[in-house]
Parts: C-alpha cells; sequence; structure tokens
C-alpha cells in the first residue's frame, strides 16, 4: 500500500500500467531510435498486443496484475535485446558496377555487389540512389544474406531525361534477429552516368550494315545515278548486288563470287542546326522533340562519318549554345556527343536570324545544311523561309519540320460532334498552312521533309543517301 492508501492491485487495475508501459516504450524509441533510423516492425506491434489486452483484462480479473507486470518485463526486455542484435553500416558494404554511359530511354544494366561482414545471416532490402528521372526495374529487392557472405543484385536502369548524374549511395533496410526492428542503413557508393541520346542504334547500324540488312532500320538501297570510278576493295558477292560488279578474275582466283566496290563521292560536308527553343519542349512518345532531333542527328552523323563525309552541329534558341566545326573521321563522333548530350530545349524565342549568320560566318564551303525545327506560327515560318532561300546555291538546305500527331488525328475522326468539326477545322487550317510552306519551299529549291518525331531517322539516312547518289553535293 502506498501513502494513499492504494494497493499496487488497485493501481494496476485502474489501467495506469498500459500507459506506464507505453511510456517506456515511447522512452526506448525516442532514446535509441529516432536519429538512428531505427523503428518498430510489425513484429513488435504484435509482440506488443498481448501485454496490452492482459491489462485492459485487469478491469475483470484484478487478480492478474503480477502476471501482467511480469509479461510487461518480458516483452521489454526482448524489444530491448532483440535492438541489440540491429546491424550497423560497419556491417556491409557496398560497390556498384555499371558503365558510366547510357541511352536515353534504353535499358542500361546495374551491378550492386554487397558483402555481409557480420556473424548472423541478415534479411536485407536493397534500394538504388538513383535520380527522379530514371526508371528502375525493379525499385527494389529483398534478399538473405548468409554470414561472412557475398551477393550481387542486377536491375536495369531506364533514363528518361538525358544529362550528367551522381549516384551517391545505396539504401539498405535491414531487421533485427527476431523482426522486431528495421533500420534504414545509407551506405556511401559515388558513382556518375552520363545519359545521352539513343546510342542503342548506332552499334545495330553498324551491325546490320556489315551483313547487308540495313532494311530491318528502315533505310533502303539507293541506286546511284552514274557511277563513281575509283576502286576502293574487293569483296564477297552479296543478294542484291549488280552483276556487272562481278570480278571474274577474282572470283575464279578465289573460286568465290567476287565484286568490286567503288569510292563514293567523299569530303563532303553535313552540318546540323538543331532549334532548341520553345517549339521543341513539345513531348512525343514520353520524350521531347530535341531529344528526338537528336537521335536522328547523331545517326546521320554517324553514317555520314562512315561515308567519309564530315559532320558538324549548330545548337541555338535565343542565342547559339555550342557549335562544332565540321569535321571527319569517327572521333567526330565523341565531339555531337558531348557537345548535345546536356542540352535541353528552353522556354525562348528562338532567334533563327542569329543561327544562320552564325553559319555564314564560319561556313564558307558547300555543305549540306539539316535544319530540324517544329513551326506552328508565321513570324518563324518566314524567317525559316527567308534564310533557307538565300542558302540555296552556296549550300544544299535540307529542312526538317515536326509533326504534330496530335494535330492530325484531329483531321482524322471519322464522326465528329459540333465541338469536334471546330477542333477538325481549326487543325485542317493549320495543316494547309503547313503544306503550304512547304511547297514554297520546295519551289525554292529546298529539300523538305514533314515527318513524325519518332519516325524521322530512317528517312532522314535515307533523304541524305539519296543525295549522296544524286551528287547533289
Amino acid at each position: 500500500m502506498n501513502e494513499s492508501g492504494v494497493t499496487w492491485v488497485e493501481w494496476l487495475s485502474s489501467g495506469n500500467l498500459f500507459f506506464l508501459w507505453l511510456a517506456v516504450l515511447l522512452g526506448i524509441l525516442l532514446l535509441l531510435a529516432f536519429g538512428k533510423r531505427v523503428y518498430p516492425h510489425s513484429s513488435l506491434l504484435i509482440l506488443a498486443a498481448f501485454p496490452t489486452l492482459l491489462t485492459l483484462g485487469l478491469y475483470l480479473r484484478p487478480d492478474l496484475g503480477l502476471l501482467v507486470v511480469i509479461v510487461d518485463i518480458v516483452v521489454v526486455g526482448v524489444a530491448i535485446a532483440d535492438l541489440l542484435t540491429l546491424p550497423g553500416a560497419r556491417s556491409f558494404t557496398v560497390r556498384r558496377e555499371m558503365l558510366q554511359v547510357a541511352s536515353l530511354q534504353k535499358p542500361h544494366r546495374v551491378a550492386i555487389v554487397i558483402q555481409n561482414l557480420g556473424n548472423q545471416p541478415r534479411l536485407v532490402w536493397v534500394r538504388d540512389d538513383l535520380p527522379h528521372d530514371f526508371v528502375a526495374a525493379p525499385e527494389e529487392t529483398l534478399m538473405t544474406m548468409a554470414p561472412r557472405s557475398r551477393a550481387t543484385l542486377r536491375y536495369q536502369a531506364q533514363a528518361m531525361r538525358r544529362g550528367a548524374f551522381a549516384l551517391r549511395c545505396v539504401f539498405l533496410r535491414v531487421r533485427s534477429r527476431w523482426g522486431c526492428w528495421v533500420r534504414f542503413l545509407r551506405l556511401p557508393a559515388e558513382d556518375r552516368i552520363n545519359v545521352y541520346p539513343d546510342m542503342r542504334q548506332l552499334s545495330e547500324y553498324a551491325i546490320l550494315a556489315r551483313t547487308n540488312r540495313l532494311s530491318l532500320m528502315g533505310l533502303r538501297r539507293t541506286r546511284r545515278v552514274g557511277q563513281d570510278n575509283e576502286f576502293e576493295r574487293l569483296r564477297d558477292y552479296a543478294p542484291d548486288d549488280n552483276y556487272k560488279h562481278l570480278d571474274w578474275r577474282a572470283t575464279a582466283r578465289r573460286n568465290k563470287l567476287t565484286v568490286k566496290d567503288y569510292q563514293v563521292n567523299q569530303s563532303q560536308r553535313v552540318i546540323f542546326m538543331l532549334d532548341c527553343g520553345r517549339m521543341m519542349t513539345s513531348q512525343c512518345a514520353g520524350i521531347s522533340l530535341l531529344d528526338h532531333a537528336l537521335n536522328a542527328m547523331l545517326m546521320l552523323s554517324y553514317v555520314a562519318l562512315r561515308q567519309g563525309d564530315s559532320a558538324g552541329l549548330v545548337c541555338f534558341s535565343d542565342e547559339v549554345h555550342s557549335f562544332v566545326p565540321p569535321r571527319g573521321g569517327m572521333r567526330q563522333m565523341n565531339q555531337l556527343i558531348h557537345a548535345s548530350f546536356d542540352r535541353f530545349p528552353r522556354l525562348v524565342e528562338s532567334r533563327y536570324d542569329q543561327a544562320f549568320l552564325h553559319l555564314a560566318a564560319r561556313c564558307k564551303k558547300r555543305s549540306l545544311v539539316v535544319l530540324v525545327s517544329n513551326l506552328i506560327d508565321e513570324v518563324n515560318a518566314l524567317q525559316v523561309y527567308q534564310y533557307l532561300s538565300s542558302m540555296v546555291g552556296r549550300h544544299l538546305p535540307l529542312a526538317v519540320l515536326l509533326k504534330d500527331r496530335q494535330l492530325f488525328e484531329t483531321v482524322e475522326v471519322p464522326h465528329p460532334t459540333t465541338p469536334q468539326l471546330f477542333r477538325a477545322a481549326a487543325a485542317a487550317d493549320m495543316i494547309a498552312w503547313r503544306h503550304q510552306l512547304l511547297t514554297d519551299l520546295t519551289h525554292k529549291g529546298v529539300l523538305c521533309l514533314d515527318l513524325y518525331p519518332e519516325q524521322m531517322t530512317a528517312p532522314l539516312v535515307n533523304q541524305y543517301l539519296e543525295i549522296k547518289a544524286r551528287h547533289l553535293l
């Protein structure tokens, strides 16, 4: 009996023990958990349910007070003992294995090597420190690690945005031995990854070119007008080769059909002018119009450099952001990639006049000038028309205008309602204006391509090959 005359059984039956046990548990959490990223798991909540129910039973059976005290002490003791089995950051080591170059919207393989330095088996949840512009599959992986063992976790990351990104750590979530507690660990693992435009298509092109299967990428064989007379090499006969190019002496000597290859005109220049203004911020197939333009630019640059030509680049919006002078050789691909992989569309009005003046001051020799833009208003269209028209003769201009698929689908509604009919009429008016612009450019001698962004690579390369075959440069 205490000073107030209340026995300990009455004090327990009043429900104070439940609040005392709850206060002790909260004190443990405050002192040991918070600040060390340790939190109770569902197992601890289930374990705590038993003394809670017994405490409530004191109102019916006051004689169970001693049992409640014993159960409370056991539960608190188990929780504290299990808390001491939680591993710390020194119990694990991690390292990341991956290539530091990734392609936009292409799966990128990443491997995380985790080593358990402790003497106990561990249940570990692993999650990598990916930027918000990445999508991981799977995002989190659960694994059981034996004592003093090493495990390798593999997943695929897909970048939704170009640029340079830093991966600073790997997150682990580990459980205590009896599963009452979990701890979140942040282990340092510094890595950098540069996300470039779609680079996989370049390797696919190289493989298909060696096996004479470029038609699988949408590239067609272009018949040459006339014939380049400079002999290049002898090679094995392939289907669709011109039988007039068979070298019968080499065929008889090798006992295998052999054809002659002739060199195409080389040392010609291809210069890209990429609009990085507000018109290129629209999204198509999950990426911006500028990303589609960069993918097509890199593909055509790769083809041109393999043909022995030179490739250059001008990126502009309200000012000229980067300029890569046209040069030959496959090393030029690195210059083009580094000048464009961290270039993003800006919400500013494009200054076509500055871009064309910059090009005219630095490129005097005749070149194929490829302008990639999106025109939807008469002001910008008039500037493009004037500058491309004035370029005819000194250079060979090629205007690549990107089409809005939603605009064309609006016109093709089979049974439009009244609101849809008005939208279709407005869309048809814009399409007619666009068609007139392309017609006027063509009459001035400007080559034009009107393409959907996601389908522009193959037609653009085919247009270049046709220009080469017709000796327009």
